[in-house]
């Protein structure tokens, strides 16, 4: 017995990659587990049923998180299947990479709106059943490139450094209640994204990593779960796990 049981997380993005392994390992530790995606409608079954083989509850709803109604259609989604909702894992983003002289208005906005402007459509509809909720929780999904940035990732850096700043902002304005708002800052992580990269820049990029690997996406995961399960007085705050490259 865990004190995620019971509980229901929303993971949006949680088909695949990082989103993936942090609906696992909710489900592990008993919360059940409403995991978002936007295409390839039989991964997200897949994933379904891996965690309804290990004895967890879960279902997938369809929804572009960056689309306002979609974004609450998911929410309530949730809230109608389990009556309530107390964990938001803001995941949910793409990579639109070019030099910014190169970079298309469509290109930009398009990743503004996939990784940050979803976490607004998604946390305003939430936030009423978060408030409800015990134990609120809301995980937005950073990057180490919104932090340190990232050659030819002008949009996506943006995108992620904004999180931060909401992060800290939403934490403070929530503090007296009871939903804890923190963001995690992967670093290059074993995922399709980062696995798409050209062979000899990312052994370049490894070689740069003070623990000279990728991470994996379970790692990621466990921070999740830590903050989930034992993070009542952490808030506003940034969790590193990026193997030593950004300190």
């Amino acid at each position: 017995m865990t004190n995620l049981n019971g509980k229901v997380a929303i993971v949006t993005g949680g088909s695949r990659g990082i989103g993936a392994a942090i609906s696992l390992e909710l489900a592990k530790q008993g919360a059940k587990i409403v995991l978002n995606y936007v295409s390839r409608e039989e991964i997200a079954e897949k994933m379904v049923a891996d965690i309804n083989e290990i004895g967890g509850e879960a279902f997938a709803v369809r929804a572009d998180v960056s689309n306002t109604e979609e974004a609450a259609h998911l929410v309530q989604e949730a809230y109608n299947k389990f009556g309530r909702v107390d964990i938001l894992i803001n995941n949910a983003g793409i990579t639109r990479d070019s030099t910014f002289k190169k970079l298309s208005a469509e290109d930009w906005r398009k990743v503004i709106d996939v990784n940050l402007n979803s976490v607004y459509n998604t946390t305003s509809v939430a936030l009423p059943y978060l408030l409800e909720s015990d134990a609120g929780r809301i995980i937005n999904i950073s990057s180490i490139i919104g932090q340190a940035g990232g050659f030819g990732q002008t949009n996506y850096a943006a995108a992620k450094a904004g999180l931060i700043g909401y992060t800290k902002s939403l934490a403070l304005e929530l503090a007296k209640s009871n939903v804890t708002v923190n963001a995690i800052c992967p670093g290059f992580i074993g995922t399709e994204m980062v696995q798409a990269i050209p062979e000899k820049v990312l052994e370049g990029i490894v070689a740069k990593v003070p623990q000279k690997r990728l991470g994996k996406p379970e790692e990621v995961a466990r921070g999740v779960v830590f903050l989930c399960q034992d993070g009542a007085y952490i808030t506003g705050q940034q969790l590193n796990i990026n193997g030593g490259l950004y300190m």
